[in-house]
């Protein structure tokens, strides 16, 4: 697919729509004129598609390409990659090992297409002879995953871009901006044109928001499984897995969003809120941080 920005003005403000990270991205900016608007866009379409191209799990060539292809070798990562690696680590204590980079390979039993096509328990617990992070050897900068194992950044991936788009974007000295990614976003500053950015959290209609969430700064991410799941006999099989038993996570709640200063931050909170299942909520009121969680 061709990497092209779409830039249009929409209510006085520049919007820049390209395709990245498998989602629709989107840029608002309150730029006074059609040039820095582009020159804004372009700077994070480029950011969104070199992160894209590192760490993207379909590519080969690239530095996770080495790493699941090493073969049982150790491989030596750059400050970026080991930065993610460690975050990954913590996301890994935090959620009393669910969130784990190396449970990817359930994707080969698990298809939530919408369908009924729910897994034996034989096939799951094949695939998870190949997950868990206790099995990987990690003393950055070096990396050595066992033989037939493989990690996937793309837990973390979405949200880094935008806090990265976001840091650049303040670097170049530009005009407020919303910068959402597939629904995970920030804003550099609140908007002078209008009282809040008006953010959408979606619900199980396309085109129809589940609520709108006036922001002024700061970053939104949001997890769930509205368009993700499978059903059997009366049970929705939703696609956040527990990569100690196999399963999707039980009574866990359809989205979770969560407000926080960064999307990486906003992120973490709702994913960890997601793995807690039934305690969801719980978790979330502990956080200090603003949430909305539908069940």
């Amino acid at each position: 697919m061709a990497r092209e920005v779409c830039l249009k003005l929409k209510e006085a403000a520049w919007v820049g729509q390209f395709q990245a990270m498998g989602s629709p991205c989107e840029v608002v900016c309150e730029s006074p004129g059609r040039s820095d608007a582009e020159s804004t866009v372009r700077l994070v379409a480029e950011e969104a598609w070199r992160i894209e191209d590192k760490f993207s799990r379909y590519l080969d060539g690239n530095i996770v390409a080495s790493i699941n292809q090493a073969e049982g070798r150790s491989i030596t990562l750059d400050d970026e990659t080991a930065d993610l690696v460690d975050f990954a680590v913590t996301l890994y204590g935090l959620s009393d090992r669910r969130f784990d980079i190396t449970s990817g390979a359930l994707r080969e039993v698990w298809q939530f297409d919408g369908s009924d096509n729910v897994p034996t328990q034989s096939s799951i617990e094949r695939v998870l002879t190949r997950v868990g992070w206790r099995h990987v050897s990690w003393q950055r900068p070096k990396l050595e995953l066992p033989v037939n194992m493989e990690i996937d950044l793309g837990g973390i991936g979405k949200e880094y871009a935008v806090d990265r788009a976001v840091q650049l974007i303040g670097e170049q000295g530009s005009e407020p901006c919303l910068v959402n990614f597939g629904g995970d976003l920030a804003a550099t500053d609140a908007p002078q044109r209008r009282r809040s950015w008006k953010v959408g959290i979606e619900g199980d209609t396309e085109d129809q928001p589940e609520r709108l969430i006036d922001l002024r700064q700061g970053a939104l991410a949001t997890s769930g499984d509205a368009r993700r799941f499978l059903q059997k006999d009366g049970t929705r099989y939703g696609h956040i897995l527990d990569p100690l038993t196999g399963w999707p996570v039980p009574d866990a709640p359809r989205s979770v969003t969560v407000a926080a200063d960064s999307c990486i931050q906003a992120g973490m909170i709702s994913t960890l809120a997601m793995l807690k299942g039934p305690d969801a909520e719980g978790f979330l009121q502990a956080q200090q941080v603003r949430w909305w969680c539908r069940h």
